[in-house]
């Protein structure tokens, strides 16, 4: 692991609008780049990009925090208090002042004026606790000086603990005769704040009070209970991997294990120390986490899995890296239950119950953290799992009340909570997810503790340049494919159905949301077109056609090998039959070549299972027949045309799919959760058109069968309905992710 001094990624809120527009502008004018003449040249910079991602797979690197290195540099030898015990910080301060006289990070924002200045007094007080570095203390002393209105600034971002902290290293300083000329104003002020803070702290619960002291012991002085604080020590000798807070307990206690730590910390980075350390296991996990989100992990596979695994063991062994850290213990929750590992929500929502009780106090939770909370919540697969319900409804309440209290700074957060709320994970198409992901992406992502910190793992520019520029590429296919739809839509004259909706653009779009990967050009055009098809046929069946005209299309698929010229009954038939045949025929040539077999046939019985059930809905819609809830359910999870659209798509994806595949248990499982929820939830939209119309409607249905002698409210229904989709999605979703027979990149579809 290595430290970066010098690093731009610094946060702030209305920072970032212009990257999203950057990042807009790149997505509009990517097209016109990737069919430039200078292909070879952007080629080579997409393999340079991926090539500097790869390395941040083997190399942890974390920016230098000089408040936390000051507090390391004021630990005295423990075989004598006059002399430092890591004299290399103390070099590094003296040759690490910036020309203002500050300790800034490089390039700082302007909102983090109160972290440079806690950081800048720490390491003044440093130097005078060992008496050196005069010239760097008279010129950290002018810049405090003129910067001192700043400290109570209401504009800026507060650092954890900086209303208790700085006072108190003001004392510090006036104890070690540092004449400091502060504003006499300010300086009431900062007192008055934390004498407020310090009562505040005194009303809430023992326990919060307890762990936020102790977070913050450097800045209590002759309050803090020493003893009190030790018990938050972990495995690694640390208080809460926070040097700065380590040092400070040694400095009061001599505790030998908060050395050894020290040490530890000081062997890994040579002369300065990260604000937090270790962080390698949420390190690997966000950048993991940004490949993931941004659609281009498919270049790291090997990386991933890796970093996967070794979080997995942690996560069995009970890691401290892993449970004592909310964020964390979310972080990798979420990843390892979406990427097929066998984790239990227990230890997750001990961790949130934790975060929002003494583990983690309301003064040090920020947005990020309950965002990162509420998405692991989110992965919900089993139906007992009751308390991480409970907790996913508490912090889609915090959420709310953020974004209703205006209280979140950074307009690109805002827009991402938002996003969150409005869309679960299984609610958005992946290619949407993915665009939206670019377009409120923020790069440089700095957080904020006692102090900022940040990382290339976090967010970087290469994440967002790869992205964008796979993101287009894809996009050119995605247009060239569909110009391909266009113009197969024109000769097979479905055109010229004038009762049938024109849908082929809406079909291509799912098709290229549900297949992100530019080689699954086949897999995209099946879909596609057996989307477009099914649309044409369910409007024959359902508003245009005739008796005579569906059971002749019936017909023909079953005979297949028929004149279409003597044996359609009209033109409507001729076209539909002509264009699903050329169609099917084509998917079963292509499908032959991946699956070394024939599966025409078995693309057939798919329609005719289709056609047959939809002919069963006309027929009750004809007869004006009522069925009862299980025996519509039991048509209409296959009428909703699923079947044919995703079914033979399978079978081009890549994996072959044997005969016994196909036949399993779980494949059909898979379709039939996956065609309930769609129809259920397609019911309770078009509950109103439906029973105007006179058509059998789940949520019709369901209001007769269980509401007993009276009719059940259509409330109470669409609340019974949405409980059994739940019920039926958490179950899907179980399937996919479980290791089984069918392989894992076919079952992943049935959750598009």
């Amino acid at each position: 692991m290595s430290l970066l001094l010098s690093n731009s990624a610094l946060v702030g809120p209305k920072f970032r609008s212009s990257r999203i527009s950057h990042a807009s502008a790149s997505l509009d004018i990517g097209l016109q780049r990737a069919t430039s003449p200078q292909n070879a040249s952007v080629a080579t910079c997409f393999e340079e990009t991926k090539g500097r991602i790869a390395k941040l797979f083997h190399k942890n690197e974390l920016s230098v925090s000089t408040y936390d290195t000051a507090w390391v540099a004021m630990v005295p030898s423990p075989t004598s208090s006059e002399e430092p015990c890591f004299p290399a910080c103390l070099n590094w301060l003296l040759e690490n002042q910036c020309h203002d006289g500050s300790w800034a990070r490089p390039h700082h924002h302007h909102m983090l004026k109160k972290d440079v200045l806690s950081s800048t007094l720490a390491c003044i007080l440093a130097l005078k606790k060992w008496g050196v570095g005069e010239e760097q203390i008279s010129r950290g002393l002018h810049f405090v000086e003129l910067n001192f209105a700043s400290a109570t600034e209401k504009g800026q971002i507060t650092p954890m603990g900086f209303d208790i902290i700085f006072p108190a290293m003001l004392d510090n300083a006036r104890g070690l005769s540092l004449n400091l000329q502060l504003e006499p104003t300010t300086l009431n002020d900062l007192i008055y704040k934390r004498d407020l803070e310090l009562k505040r702290c005194n009303q809430s619960n023992s326990a919060e009070k307890e762990v936020y002291w102790a977070h913050i012991a450097e800045g209590m002085g002759k309050l803090q209970d020493w003893e009190s604080v030790m018990k938050y020590q972990r495995k690694n000798g640390s208080l809460f991997n926070s040097p700065s807070t380590t040092a400070a307990a040694f400095i009061a206690l001599r505790n030998s294990d908060c050395l050894n730590y020290l040490y530890s910390a000081m062997n890994k980075f040579g002369s300065a120390v990260p604000a937090v350390y270790p962080l390698d296991i949420y390190s690997q996990l966000c950048l993991v986490d940004n490949l993931e989100r941004l659609g281009i992990s498919r270049f790291f596979s090997t990386e991933i899995q890796s970093v996967l695994d070794d979080t997995y063991r942690c996560w069995l062994d009970g890691d401290e890296e892993i449970f004592m850290d909310a964020s964390t213990c979310a972080l990798a929750f979420r990843t390892l239950r979406m990427n097929g590992y066998s984790v239990t929500s227990d230890s997750f929502t001990k961790a949130v119950q934790d975060c929002f009780s003494s583990s983690i106090p309301s003064h040090m939770r920020d947005v990020n953290t309950t965002l990162e909370l509420y998405r692991a919540s989110e992965i919900m697969l089993y139906p007992d799992e009751i308390e991480l319900e409970k907790q996913h409804s508490r912090l889609r309440s915090l959420l709310e009340h953020e974004l209703s209290s205006g209280s979140i700074q950074s307009s690109q957060l805002n827009a991402v909570v938002k996003h969150a709320l409005d869309y679960p994970f299984y609610a958005i198409l992946d290619r949407m997810a993915k665009k939206k992901t670019i377009e409120h992406y923020e790069f440089d992502d700095t957080r904020i503790l006692k102090t900022s910190f940040c990382s290339p793992t976090f967010g970087n520019k290469d994440f967002l340049s790869l992205s964008v520029e796979d993101y287009n590429r894809c996009q050119a296919i995605h247009r060239k494919e569909f110009r391909e739809l266009d113009r197969w839509f024109k000769e097979t004259k479905l055109d010229e159905l004038k009762f049938a909706r024109q849908k082929y653009t809406y079909s291509y779009c799912t098709a290229a949301a549900s297949f992100a990967s530019p080689e699954l050009s086949d897999a995209r055009m099946s879909w596609a077109k057996n989307s477009v098809l099914i649309g044409i046929v369910d409007d024959l069946f359902d508003v245009k056609g005739s008796v005579e005209e569906k059971q002749n299309l019936i017909k023909l698929v079953e005979l297949w090998d028929v004149d279409v010229s003597t044996q359609c009954c009209s033109q409507s038939v001729q076209i539909i039959f002509s264009a699903l045949r050329s169609t099917i025929c084509e998917i079963g040539d292509k499908g032959f070549k991946i699956q070394g077999r024939s599966i025409t046939d078995h693309i057939i019985a798919i329609w005719l299972d289709v056609l047959y059930n939809m002919m069963k809905e006309s027929e009750w819609a004809e007869n004006k027949s009522v069925p009862t809830i299980d025996e519509y359910m039991k048509i209409s999870h296959v009428s909703s045309g699923l079947g044919p659209v995703v079914l033979p798509s399978l079978y081009l994806v890549g994996p072959k799919l044997s005969q016994e595949m196909v036949n399993h248990s779980e494949y059909h499982s898979l379709f039939k959760l996956m065609s309930t929820c769609c129809r259920l939830l397609n019911d309770i939209r078009s509950y109103e058109r439906e029973v105007e119309g006179g058509k059998p409607n789940a949520l019709a249905l369901y209001r007769v069968s269980s509401g007993g002698e009276m009719m059940m409210s259509k409330e109470a229904a669409i609340s019974e309905l949405e409980r059994l989709i739940e019920r039926q999605r958490r179950e899907l979703m179980r399937t996919i992710l479980e290791e089984s027979v069918i392989p894992k990149c076919c079952k992943e579809i049935f959750g598009h």
